[in-house]
């Protein structure tokens, strides 16, 4: 219990220390807008970045508090893998002391828990972070400026459109008839190589996330994450190939989504701002990135083909459906019905949840043809995402002028840096707020973007999928400075392809 009463003594103090910025500010903020429009700051004439910076907080002492929150979450996401070892550490001493095993069964009738290993287990939920993050944000916020300035801004600032969307696509591209029809897409490819599970590696991690520009990102990061963890994952890989694989997969999923502009969430933020269309998107950025996958993938793949070339070959042995029903034509179609409709529905949340409960049902009709259909997977990406958006739109006033000052090459640099400490898509938007961005700096800033998608698990929507889906395959969670360096060297590949054909 030592560190969360740490934790605890830190909020109280920063919330006792900020008591009279609701003295200074909250007759400020009251009835103004929050976050102010960066209009409103009227600094125009300021010369420095710094100076921007400082006179901003001046008028809106709270943005500096809220940038400080969603650092301590971005810490946060790199500790998990540390919080769940220590969760795992608190069991086996409780299962030690009580002379159990430590993977006791659930339906045992006598089971001991520990209340603090199950906080720390808790605690080391990527998907959670941002959401446990929110609470301190909106308690600050209504301290600092008042609770109906924090209720505004979650009422009237915040969209949750995205993370509503993700729940959705999330849950219908995992099912089983979804899942089979991939498979049996991505088989034909892989029977080139005589379905190898060096094949299946190259075909998923080649043609799986270029499926992104068709049905979506996140349903091909879910369609691809489920596949390596039956194809590849399932034979127990060593660690480098492990992470290598993770790394390349989001990476590359970023990427695969922008031959058209519908799929990919930091595309979708510019599109009907920057008048863009899937015309523009396959010419300026489609072919390069098809370029980047195919080329990361393959040389990926050459350190990695003794091992995967001696992985063990069991048939069928990873496809557990062969066992089930066999799926009818009108059952699969009816899934391509509901892929599409949420695509088709995506920027209208209302009509989209309907949508949603319908297939609900569609699903309980055809349960005999489902397998192990769950929700809670897509709703802790959603609650993910959710809480990303809360904290990413409190940082415009800090990234919107960092943008704005650089030119092509530094901007696409720096907005592939930003993206690994904030949702791409957050990144993007912000441009769409800075004025006067030539066609140069759009192009720089959605391909920086883009690039750095996979550099961490809160860097693309669709990430905090694949991390739930592949998390158990790896001990004591996905880390965060393996997932950096594995991909590391797809995402200087990308880059290179973006910057290179410009």
């Amino acid at each position: 219990m030592r560190l969360p009463a740490v934790l605890l003594v830190i909020l109280i103090s920063v919330l006792i220390g900020t008591m009279p910025l609701a003295a200074s500010s909250a007759g400020a903020a009251s009835g103004a807008t929050f976050p102010p429009t960066l209009e409103s700051y009227d600094d125009a004439h300021l010369a420095s970045l710094w100076e921007v910076l400082v006179h901003r907080v001046s008028v809106q002492p709270f943005n500096l508090w809220a940038t400080v929150i969603f650092v301590c979450a971005v810490i946060h996401t790199f500790l998990t893998h540390r919080f769940r070892h220590i969760a795992h550490l608190l069991e086996e001493r409780l299962a030690a002391r009580s002379g159990l095993a430590a993977s006791v069964s659930p339906d045992a009738p006598i089971r001991r828990v520990s209340a603090t290993a199950r906080l720390f287990h808790f605690l080391g939920e990527v998907e959670a972070v941002f959401g446990i993050w929110v609470l301190p944000l909106l308690a600050l916020m209504a301290i600092s400026l008042g609770p109906g300035v924090a209720m505004g801004y979650i009422n009237e600032r915040v969209h949750f459109t995205e993370p509503i969307f993700i729940v959705v696509i999330m849950a219908i591209a995992a099912t089983r008839p979804v899942l089979n029809m991939a498979e049996l897409g991505l088989g034909l490819l892989a029977r080139l190589g005589g379905q190898t599970p060096a094949a299946w590696w190259l075909s998923i991690l080649t043609a799986g996330p270029l499926l992104g520009s068709l049905i979506t990102e996140p349903a091909a990061m879910t369609i691809c994450a489920s596949l390596l963890s039956r194809k590849i994952y399932a034979r127990q890989p060593g660690t480098a190939l492990s992470y290598a694989t993770l790394g390349l997969l989001f990476v590359t999923v970023s990427a695969g989504g922008t031959l058209t502009h519908f799929a990919a969430p930091p595309v979708l933020m510019v599109a009907a701002a920057w008048g863009w269309d899937t015309g523009f998107m396959l010419t300026q950025f489609g072919w390069k990135a098809a370029l980047g996958i195919v080329l990361s993938a393959g040389i990926c793949y050459l350190p990695f083909r003794a091992e995967l070339g001696r992985m063990r070959w069991a048939p069928g042995a990873d496809a557990p459906a062969a066992r089930e029903v066999p799926i009818p034509a009108w059952v699969s179609l009816g899934h391509v019905f509901f892929l599409a409709l949420a695509v088709v529905l995506s920027h209208q949340p209302t009509l989209l949840v309907f949508a949603f409960l319908i297939f609900l049902a569609f699903v309980r009709i055809t349960e005999d043809f489902q397998s192990n259909f769950v929700l809670a997977p897509a709703v802790m990406v959603g609650f993910f995402l959710a809480g990303l958006v809360v904290h990413g739109g409190l940082q415009q006033w800090w990234i919107a002028p960092l943008l704005g000052r650089l030119a092509e090459v530094p901007l696409m640099i720096g907005a592939t840096i930003l993206t690994s400490f904030n949702d791409n898509a957050a990144i993007t938007y912000l441009c769409t707020l800075v004025p006067d961005l030539s066609d140069g700096m759009k192009y720089a800033a959605v391909a920086g973007a883009i690039t750095g998608g996979g550099m961490t698990v809160i860097a693309n929507a669709p990430n905090p999928a694949g991390q739930s889906i592949l998390n158990h395959h790896f001990k004591d969670g996905i880390g965060a400075t393996g997932l950096f360096v594995g991909a590391l060297l797809p995402t200087v590949i990308i880059g290179a392809c973006f910057l290179l054909f410009r």
